[in-house]
């Protein structure tokens, strides 16, 4: 494999003159760089003006190798052949280098180039790339691979001091100035031979590098009116060292070079807008450096942005009322590092109630627009702190964190956002502070920690209780002055208090379908119509026995009868529901009957778990332990109110649930899962016997739970 190296534009403030004088007195040899022993003159040209001068030079290095490697290949010193063609008129400097020892097996090239400034003509730039393709090394193309780059890096950060020593050097001896090249004056009486000398020159400044080229030189021809020399590029289209070291930090060579060639492989080949530096740096943070693995990932989220229109997302999108009141988060000022600082309130979040208000998708959207209000913040911090501040901190807060935040479907929608975030948003997250874990924080980690990568891991702090009060905790990351007032600090903390969302603002199935932009094609929640002789029942598969089938249905209109049954023998197709006004197109959802009316309770199937009444505005979370494999029916059924005496006379609550039901429909929206035994109990053990925490925020909340043989099922009425 090649590998390849370009530098960044390093600008010189000292005119392009001085700049060579100084250069030229690394040769011979150089005190400055151990390895550079010495080196000899080859060929040498000047033209007869003075303006071109190209000299050829053989330089012996010795090399920081093992011994044992140079005893192998039989070596004590390599040897390099370095060009440089001075073109004085034109102020420009081209360096071209190869290896001339083992020339056969190993091929390195290089190309430097010293240039005016294009914006300032008394300031010097350079540029520098390079290429080495080890195509066999006795067995050690690894270990060759590794020194080579290990002395190029060495020898790439002493390049700048090297020439900045001998322009103190110069400044020492008094020399402050070096005049520019002018041509020789012509008399009338020279006219001639100088117009001769003119062509002579400028054809041997041509033949020259075709002469280099046949004794095996690379590069490219001399300036001439016929090959015109590249120039250094604007500041738009390259980067520059100190604009690298002011707005992006500091960076190896090699990692200054992957960020030059996949910003300039972007603007070669990328339709639309080109990411900006700090993004794409992120990118290569992520994969290590990696370019091909960086641009496969950036290319999938350039397009993924493009799709749904991310760019404009601040912009374009304005987050729901629901969202601005019930979204414990927000930004607030800064962590010592002058990190932007984001706080969120977990604990006293309504997740269920924030995903059925609102559901997955604007959930999303608003993440993303945190995260991109969280890169705009970044760029006005590199502005106002002076250093690159590419990243964010971000302080979670579990005060009143309990079992409720652990339902399943939101912690699925939870894991589904951070795979965006993580895939779209790579290096943003600087540090994350989770403060006052409660006890049931074990069980989320575990649910949450297998989709979070290595590195993000290593940033996070978790204290218990008040540890972040004491040493090591938020005051070393956060100035006192602007802790949040709810932490026991003296900062007035504008972020909602979030708590619980009504039930009158969730929205239906339909509803949350009917959304203009998706950003995901799948939906946590389907919706069912139940009627009066018409239950709706879905088919689960079970292979494995042990395996745990969990459900979270909410019951949206009138009362139904949950029950759960087992086969051995799949049932036939489903049936679509033919009773007329009750058809599955209407806007009550699916209704799919599995169970054959042929079919005889304890002879073709069996009844799992008791019957569950459920009345209407409940929601009921629950999970089975499967005791045998074959296949499993989760029905909900219309529960009709039961006779009363004929000696009595009816009861209130009876007349008003009968004319809530008169219909014969209810309807529910459901979700359910099936996941392994293992996994069930290394997680969700806790939820099988859970209350809702809601019964704390809701004074007209009640919880129960009933226990059956091999299940639990935890059911919450909100009011």
């Amino acid at each position: 494999m090649v590998q390849k190296y370009q530098s960044p534009v390093r600008v010189y403030k000292y005119p392009f003159e001085l700049i060579m004088a100084a250069y030229e007195r690394r040769f011979p040899t150089c005190p400055l760089i151990p390895m550079f022993v010495g080196s000899d003159t080859v060929n040498e040209f000047k033209s007869e003006d003075g303006a071109i001068h190209v000299i050829e030079r053989r330089c012996k290095l010795d090399v920081d190798a093992p011994r044992l490697l140079k005893k192998i290949a039989g070596v004590d010193y390599v040897y390099f052949v370095q060009k440089n063609s001075l073109n004085s008129r034109e102020r420009t400097l081209h360096i071209e280098a190869y290896n001339e020892t083992f020339s056969n097996r190993v091929i390195i090239n290089e190309h430097c180039c010293y240039t005016v400034h294009p914006e300032n003509e008394d300031w010097t730039c350079f540029e520098q790339s390079a290429s080495l393709d080890i195509k066999s090394f006795f067995g050690f193309e690894s270990t060759v691979e590794k020194i080579a780059m290990k002395q190029y890096t060495s020898n790439i950060k002493k390049g700048k001091e090297i020439i900045e020593y001998y322009l103190r050097q110069l400044e020492e001896e008094g020399i402050t100035f070096v005049p520019r090249w002018s041509p020789p004056s012509i008399t009338p009486s020279s006219e001639t031979s100088s117009s001769s000398s003119k062509k002579q020159a400028a054809s041997m400044a041509v033949v020259i590098p075709e002469a280099a080229l046949k004794e095996g030189l690379s590069g490219d021809a001399l300036s001439s009116p016929s090959a015109p020399e590249p120039v250094v590029g604007t500041p738009d289209d390259k980067l520059d060292a100190d604009y690298i070291k002011r707005y992006l930090g500091d960076l190896t060579p090699l990692q200054e070079s992957c960020l030059i060639r996949l910003r300039q492989w972007l603007q070669e080949t990328h339709k639309g807008k080109i990411p900006k530096d700090e993004h794409i740096l992120r990118f290569l943070r992520a994969r290590d450096f990696n370019i091909d693995k960086a641009r496969e990932i950036m290319c999938q989220s350039l397009t993924w942005r493009k799709q749904h229109q991310v760019d404009y997302i601040l912009e374009t999108w304005t987050p729901p009322q629901v969202l601005q009141d019930y979204y414990a988060g927000g930004w607030h000022h800064h962590d010592k590092d002058g990190r932007p600082l984001y706080v969120l309130r977990l604990g006293q979040m309504d997740t269920k109630g924030l995903v059925r208000a609102l559901g997955e998708e604007a959930l999303l959207r608003y993440v993303l627009s945190i995260n991109e209000e969280g890169l705009r913040r970044c760029e006005e911090n590199t502005k106002v702190f002076g250093r690159p501040i590419s990243s964010w901190t971000c302080l979670v807060d579990l005060e009143g964190l309990n079992m409720r935040h652990l339902w399943r479907p939101g912690v699925k929608a939870l894991l589904r956002i951070m795979e965006v975030v993580e895939a779209n948003y790579p290096e943003t997250l600087g540090r994350l502070l989770i403060l006052r874990a409660p006890r049931v924080f074990p069980v989320l980690w575990t649910l949450v920690s297998p989709f979070i990568d290595d590195n993000t891991r290593r940033k996070f702090l978790i204290y218990a209780g008040n540890d972040y009060q004491g040493p090591g905790g938020l005051l070393d990351y956060i100035d006192k002055e602007i802790i949040p007032d709810f932490l026991s600090g003296e900062c007035m903390c504008e972020v909602p208090e979030g708590g619980l969302v009504p039930k009158s603002l969730y929205r239906t199935a339909e509803e949350l379908e009917n959304e203009d932009l998706k950003l995901w094609t799948e939906t946590i929640y389907q919706s069912a119509s139940v009627f009066k002789g018409a239950p709706h029942e879905i088919l689960i598969q079970i292979v494995d026995a042990s395996s745990v089938i969990t459900w979270d249905f909410d019951v949206c209109k009138g009362d139904i009868v949950f029950n759960i049954y087992h086969s051995k023998r799949s049932p036939q197709p489903p049936k679509k529901d033919s009773l007329g006004a009750h058809s599955i197109t209407s806007p009550g959802g699916n209704n799919v009957q599995l169970i054959d009316k042929v079919w005889q309770l304890g002879r073709d199937y069996s009844m799992v778990e008791s019957p569950l009444i459920c009345k209407e505005g409940e929601s009921v979370q629950g999970s089975h332990v499967t005791r045998w494999p074959g296949f499993y029916i989760l029905q909900w059924k219309f529960h009709s109110m039961p006779a009363c005496a004929a000696s009595s006379l009816p009861r209130v609550d009876d007349v008003l649930a009968s004319l809530q039901v008169s219909s014969h429909k209810c309807k529910v929206m459901y979700y359910t899962e099936v996941i392994g035994s293992e996994d069930f109990r290394g997680s969700m053990t806790s939820l099988e016997s859970s209350h809702s925490g809601f019964s704390q925020l809701s004074a007209a909340t009640t919880s129960s739970s009933q226990s059956h043989s091999s299940s639990m099922i935890s059911r919450w009425r909100f009011c």
